[in-house]
């Protein structure tokens, strides 16, 4: 099942018929369906095991003196409208459709390098900051890691998890270290301190927030066009304004005959829709006790928008980081979504149509197992310069065909002859050629 995810991924039933496809050594015969469900559950009864041996393998790969751990989170679609005890399939805001679904969430650890650690699965309705304090206890357990220095973004900082994790790290004799992004709903906190800051040439100044390093970088660029985004939104939705001031004064006027009647109220409640969908209502006001439609621009939460514009803030506790290298550490964080990508395109891990808890951890395992290969492909591939990616890769290797001749009592298997760049990868990797 963990190859099928890698090679060909389907369904429990569309692996069957992969099976037909393939040659695997040592494959017994006559599976059905029923099997894979019962090796799932076997995995589950076992998972400690497979677990403990996964980073028994991966343990050689990371520094046992310093790791920059990345954690991140995302949400898988799931179906069924049935509940189940400790039900994992929960609604909550999907990332994938941008609205509520049934779901649950899924956290992966990988170091800097993108090699995956571990994963975690909850319920679809849990907080963010709630998974961490567990995701990097177990992190700790596994993994002989002297100094850790956490990466994690918005969603994840919270003042309270700072110090739990902090403790967390001094029980076990090490240094825990993170690197957070603020989240937007604390930047009124900090609204004095950036007025301070001065950036230097490569737009990054240093400030503190909540007795830590407070780093702040500045796109020039992208604040641009931030503030010119918003100041646009706020045009459209004041033009939109003026006309229904317009279509008012002229009913008033006895200009309008046909139609429904205007009123004032119902433009006030029209706009402020309008502003409340735009996600505006900071900035534009209407003024619901007036007899008359009216409205009004705060300007001066407009300018207090701008001053954030084109700025990411970060907290860290790293002494030795300097403002440069915690922005850049932050910013490879997007390596991880990139292997959400994996998980939900090549892997697809989702949708998922199991409704008990255990087989639905199953399949994250099975999943997040392919997911390690996947990276352990990249990584080999990466180190010996090749070019190819481990999609490349898997679809070039599929190409080697295996023939079997019978002849009366004699059997002949055979494969296909690998051609150059087949052989290639099988060096890059780091495996047999096979005969």
């Amino acid at each position: 099942m963990v190859f099928n995810r890698l090679c060909d991924p389907t369904s429990k039933l569309g692996c069957l018929r992969w099976l037909d496809t393939v040659a695997i050594p040592e494959m017994p015969t006559g599976i059905e369906h029923h099997h894979l469900l019962r090796a799932m559950d076997a995995l589950m009864d076992n998972v400690d095991r497979v677990e403990a041996e996964l980073a028994r393998q991966i343990r050689p790969l990371v520094d046992r003196d310093l790791t920059i751990v990345f954690y991140d989170l995302t949400t898988v679609r799931i179906h069924g409208e049935g509940e189940v005890e400790d039900d994992l399939r929960a609604y909550g805001m999907n990332k994938e459709v941008g609205g509520i679904a049934r779901q649950f969430v899924l956290g992966v650890v990988q170091t800097a390098e993108g090699l995956p650690l571990m994963h975690t699965v909850h319920p679809g309705n849990v907080a963010e900051t709630k998974t961490l304090q567990a995701m990097l206890a177990t992190v700790l357990q596994r993994f002989p890691i002297e100094r850790v220095i956490l990466v994690a973004d918005r969603g994840l900082l919270s003042l309270d998890n700072i110090g739990a994790l902090t403790d967390l790290a001094k029980e076990g004799g090490r240094t825990l270290e993170f690197i957070l992004a603020v989240p937007a709903r604390r930047y009124a906190e900090l609204v004095d301190t950036f007025r301070a800051l001065t950036f230097d040439d490569a737009g990054l100044a240093e400030a503190s927030f909540a007795g830590h390093r407070l780093i702040v970088s500045h796109d020039p660029c992208r604040a641009e066009e931030q503030t010119a985004r918003r100041r646009a939104r706020i045009a459209e939705l004041e033009a939109m304004a003026e006309k229904m001031v317009a279509k008012l004064d002229a009913q008033d006027a006895g200009k309008t005959a046909r139609g429904r009647r205007a009123s004032d109220r119902g433009a006030c409640s029209r706009l402020g829709r309008a502003v409340s969908e735009a996600e505006m209502s900071r900035f534009i006001k209407p003024d619901v006790t007036a007899d008359r439609f009216s409205w009004s621009v705060d300007e001066a939460a407009v300018a207090e928008a701008q001053l954030f514009d084109g700025k990411l803030a970060l907290i860290t506790n790293a002494p030795d980081l300097t403002p440069a290298d915690a922005v850049m550490r932050y910013r490879a964080l997007a390596d991880i979504e990139r292997g959400f990508r994996v998980l939900k395109a090549d892997i697809e891990i989702a949708p998922v149509h199991h409704r008990l808890p255990d087989r639905i951890r199953a399949h994250a395992l099975i999943c997040f197992l392919a997911l390690v290969l996947y990276r352990v492909m990249r990584m080999r591939l990466k180190s010996k310069g090749h070019s190819a990616s481990p999609r490349t890769a898997l679809d070039l290797l599929e190409r080697i065909q295996q023939h079997v001749a019978r002849i009366g009592p004699a059997t002949k298997t055979t494969l296909t002859r690998q051609q150059p760049e087949q052989l290639d990868l099988f060096e890059a990797l780091s495996l047999k050629t096979p005969f």
